[in-house]
């Protein structure tokens, strides 16, 4: 790992406002009153590298496409690899940013745990609310369907299934607080990426949106978090979609391969490190092969800013710590009498995390309706989108 020494251009603030603005023109946007417009004046002539405006420290850039000798003081290889045109631009352009729950009890600035070394402003909290990354597709006169991704990874694994339901449905898929391109707060300074603020977070996110009811989709460890939101708001909800959840007793601990993230030392170093992060974390699960175009955009998080990694690191040790219980949780509230939300769970039958062991079992005594992909790992909806998209529309189809 190589640590870059902090200097006035390295330690840059990255409280990402993507200011871009798609090429293409888009439906009518419910996120519109929420979402930063973009703004093409913040784009540096120098073709190596795009300046974001940090909301606090409105005098500071953050170097988006930096070469590799600089980053923000503490990232695994400092900017970007290349200085062509990147698959992460291009999704950069599609997503609006929106702010949603307020940061609480962060008055100083964040330093990282090890060198003490002041962070760059993306592992700094927001000044009030925390700011999401959202890709809306579809029109707003359609049914909404939510997407929340797995962990570890990005709304951009939903990319194959938003054109599918942006046909007749209102689709929207966002980066948790801590990925992909949402606010990654250092752990102690506004967010300690627990799983009871990952449930309260995603309240604050869903009330932001002017919708009665939505359908939610939920895949992998996140499916928990979920739950127990969605626990306390039945009447909210018209389709609960989930695709590998943990639903078993021997799904309730992190396999080996996330595990390592939440060690002493050793996780906060492999948590740096973009292959292991992101390539490694998605394609040992499943018969998932990621090409280079998509390396490029689940790797650009870990590349230009080590926040992305202590947030990995903090988030492995809540799964670790916490997981068992919300799992159980989980369990209760989908076979409780009391749960009215059609339930629907989508499995990917070569999953190399959770075990297919005692899954019919639940659904049979659950009563929720299973639905097996034969050919799809534990990102399902990396290895079969279309499929996956498909098959969500007609689920929410017969419910509206």
């Amino acid at each position: 790992m190589a640590i870059h020494s902090p200097s006035t251009s390295s330690l840059k603030s990255h409280n990402l406002l993507f200011f871009l603005r798609p090429s293409t023109a888009s439906p009518p946007s419910l996120l519109s009153s929420s979402l930063k417009s973009p703004n093409r004046d913040a784009q540096r002539k120098r073709s190596f590298r795009f300046a974001c405006r940090s909301r606090s420290h409105g005098d500071e850039d953050y170097l988006l496409d930096a070469p590799v000798s600089v980053g923000d003081g503490f990232s695994f290889t400092g900017g970007k690899y290349s200085d062509g045109p990147s698959p992460a631009d291009e999704w950069f352009k599609r997503g609006k940013i929106m702010k949603a729950h307020p940061v609480l009890g962060a008055d100083k600035r964040a330093k990282d745990p090890i060198f003490g070394l002041t962070m760059g402003g993306g592992s700094q909290a927001s000044d009030d609310i925390f700011r999401w990354f959202c890709v809306e597709s579809g029109s707003i006169e359609n049914p909404s369907i939510i997407l929340t991704h797995g962990f570890p990874s990005q709304a951009y694994s939903y990319r194959k299934v938003l054109p599918i339901l942006s046909k007749d449905y209102h689709a929207i898929g966002f980066d948790w607080l801590g990925f992909g391109f949402s606010d990654k707060p250092q752990p102690g300074y506004g967010f300690d990426y627990t799983l009871a603020e990952y449930v309260s977070s995603l309240e604050s996110l869903l009330n932001e949106l002017p919708i009665n009811k939505v359908s939610l989709v939920a895949q992998g460890y996140f499916a928990p978090v979920v739950v127990k939101y969605a626990s306390s708001h039945q009447e909210k909800l018209n389709n609960l979609i989930f695709l590998n959840p943990p639903l078993t007793k021997k799904h309730a601990s992190l396999p080996s391969t996330l595990s390592i993230f939440s060690n002493f030392l050793l996780g906060e170093i492999f948590s740096q490190d973009p292959l292991r992060a992101s390539d490694k974390a998605l394609t040992s699960c499943g018969p998932y092969k990621m090409k280079e175009d998509d390396a490029m955009v689940y790797r650009r998080p870990y590349l230009t800013s080590g926040s992305s990694g202590f947030a990995l690191n903090a988030i492995s040790r809540a799964m670790k710590k916490e997981l068992k219980t919300y799992v159980e949780e989980m369990r209760t509230t989908l076979m409780d009498e009391k749960w009215k939300v059609q339930t629907t769970i989508c499995w990917g039958q070569k999953d190399r995390w959770l075990s297919y062991d005692g899954v019919e079992d639940f659904c049979e005594v659950s009563k929720h309706r299973l639905v097996k992909l034969p050919m799809a790992g534990h990102h399902v909806q990396e290895d079969c989108g279309e499929e996956l998209g498909q098959l969500i529309a007609g689920i929410v189809s017969k419910r509206s």
